[in-house]
């Protein structure tokens, strides 16, 4: 056969779709001979991808009566694997009495899985079990890893339980994704858990391992425990990469602490890791935010000079931290480098500049960019019809945001969560609490689920008008429809307490979001130390205040005017110093 394949391969260059016919057509006397031909014939196209002509072969066989091999048929099902046509191909083989081997279904549970049809998934994994062929370690982790990126994760570790039982070797590939998911929905604690649960069953958990759970901590805020894992890591004879050192720099980042991130960015330096664009996208994305912008854009020159080069992130970060800034000329003086080094923009890109427009100069600018955006083959999509609804709606232009909203329906892209999202926000800015009341029902009633914007805007509204309990009514609504609150819910809900001095209630939310793996962020603070000095409680104010810096919070001009404002002015500068030196003694 393998003198046989090389022969073969050279007529398929010489004859082309040609050979098929004379294969399928009676060139060849003998069946047996035709069938090997055949498969040998659609061994090549599968090997060369050409996915029309495996088509081809497959069905001028079926047709023929002539059954292909089943190893053939799983390389034609694994270039299929990505479209809709596998399941067509797949029950052609079953119909012509083919039997199906472990690599078949795996080839089927990985598609299922990558079209996000996890439950008919688990329906062939059960179908494969009732035929007698054996499911592999392979099959459970497709399986598992399918269940997690669909946040089905009881449903996930039951299959590890069932891996288990039947004796399968559970690996870093079986718990990565279930820690994944589990980090996503910030049950860190679960996750980690976890992580030591695989240990005792064997599984050594990988570098990929801890990245995850450090990106899980950092992302919620924890980022001191995720820099411990790193020498945890080292311990273990595991050396970080360059994926460890960009996830905890996006966390001290997120936070503020550009110092630490800046260290860490030495440090990878110092283990011969190279910096790449994602590293320095982070940074530059961490000043920004902070509002560092000269700094920003100077790290953006050494990439220029020493590489690797800015890309469309590096220039659409940069143009976005002007623009929130106010500074829309450097927004766009950035957009046409980015031009004239012959970076494309990408639609991101693109909807970043029209934000800005839309919120500092002139409306009709940002229209003649969407028109832009349509001439390098970006049509308006739901992104774009959301960006312009909001802006229009911040410009207090309602009447124009509505049309507009009727093109998008009339060009047959339906509303989403965050086009009501954003007509409520703008009722309740214009203080219209019925319409926006009204315009949510609506929502509700078309069947589109409100996000944890939604809800916290509206709890947002309620609790700074006193009227908390329509707020908390809110809070449990989307505890109850499974929409998780953010830190950012938290902080409306507790700022709205301490405006009426229900310091019992803002407290019990401040220890919930804790023990839900939310951590709180400077606001959260400075809410809660602004008001127990209001109430006199000075011990009280300096405990958070030591407790936010021990968590490696930095605070703000707002925290230290929180916490200062009975002072007079001339001692505050002197205030703050004094405190940064004996806080570690404070009770």
């Amino acid at each position: 056969m393998r003198s046989a394949y090389c022969i073969m391969e050279k007529e398929v260059v010489r004859m082309g779709g040609g050979l098929v016919d004379v294969l399928a057509d009676g060139g060849v006397s003998s069946s047996e001979v035709c069938v090997k031909l055949l498969d040998l014939l659609l061994w090549i196209y599968a090997k060369k991808s050409m996915v029309g002509m495996c088509w081809l072969v497959f069905y001028k066989m079926v047709g023929k009566g002539l059954l292909p091999d089943v190893k053939n048929c799983n390389r034609v099902l694994r270039l299929l694997k990505d479209t809709n046509v596998v399941r067509e191909v797949y029950n052609v083989m079953v119909e012509c009495g083919m039997r199906p081997t472990t690599v078949t279904y795996n080839t089927m549970l990985d598609s299922f899985c990558k079209q996000g049809q996890v439950q008919q998934a688990r329906q062939l994994l059960l179908q494969m079990q009732r035929v007698g062929c054996s499911a592999n370690e392979l099959s459970y982790n497709i399986l598992v890893n399918g269940l997690s990126h669909e946040g089905e994760l009881e449903q996930a570790e039951e299959l590890i339980e069932e891996m288990l039982r039947l004796g399968l070797k559970v690996s870093a590939y079986t718990y990565d994704p279930l820690i994944r998911g589990y980090c996503e929905k910030g049950l860190l604690d679960k996750a980690s858990r976890l992580g030591e649960e695989m240990l005792s069953r064997g599984a050594v958990p990988t570098v990929a391992t801890f990245n995850t759970i450090m990106y899980g901590l950092c992302k919620w805020g924890r980022v001191s425990d995720a820099r411990q894992l790193l020498d945890v890591m080292v311990n273990k004879n595991l050396m970080p990469d360059l994926i460890s050192f960009n996830t905890l720099i996006y966390g001290y980042s997120r936070l503020g602490n550009l110092g630490e991130a800046f260290l860490l960015f030495v440090e990878l330096r110092y283990r011969s890791l190279v910096p790449s664009v994602v590293t320095y996208n982070t940074l530059i994305d961490g000043l920004c935010r902070f509002g560092d912008l000269d700094v920003a854009r100077r790290i953006k020159d050494e990439m220029i000079k020493h590489g690797p080069n800015p890309d469309v992130f590096t220039y659409t970060i940069l143009v976005r931290g002007f623009c929130k800034m106010g500074n829309l000329p450097m927004a766009k003086e950035l957009f046409d480098e980015m031009l004239h080094r012959g970076v494309q923009p990408d639609r991101f890109a693109y909807i970043t500049r029209i934000v800005g427009e839309l919120k500092l100069g002139d409306p009709s600018k940002a229209f003649g960019m969407q028109e832009e955006m349509l001439s390098k083959g970006f049509p308006p999509d739901l992104i774009t019809y959301n960006v312009f609804i909001d802006g229009l709606h911040k410009l207090g232009n309602l009447k124009e945001a509505s049309k507009l909203m009727q093109k998008m329906l009339y060009n047959g892209i339906v509303p989403d969560h965050v086009t009501y999202t954003s007509i409520i926000h703008a009722h309740l800015m214009a203080g219209d609490l019925r319409k926006a009341r009204v315009v949510f029902y609506e929502m509700l009633s078309k069947g589109i689920f409100p996000s944890v914007v939604t809800y916290t805007v509206l709890i947002h509204s309620y609790a700074v008008r006193g009227r908390l309990e329509v707020a908390i009514l809110h809070f449990i609504e989307m505890l109850e429809k499974g929409v998780y609150p953010n830190v950012i819910t938290y902080n409306a809900l507790i700022n709205g307490l301490c405006k009426v001095r229900k310091m019992d209630q803002a407290y019990h939310f401040f220890v919930e979001m804790q023990a839900k793996g939310i951590s709180p962020n400077k606001y959260t603070y400075t809410i809660l130390i602004n008001e127990n000095c209001n109430l006199g409680h000075w011990q009280e104010a300096l405990r958070l205040y030591k407790d936010m810096l021990d968590r490696e919070i930095q605070p703000d001009s707002c925290t230290h005017s929180a916490l200062l404002k009975h002072l007079n002015k001339d001692y505050e500068l002197h205030a703050v110093w004094r405190l940064e030196n004996v806080i570690g003694g404070c009770e």
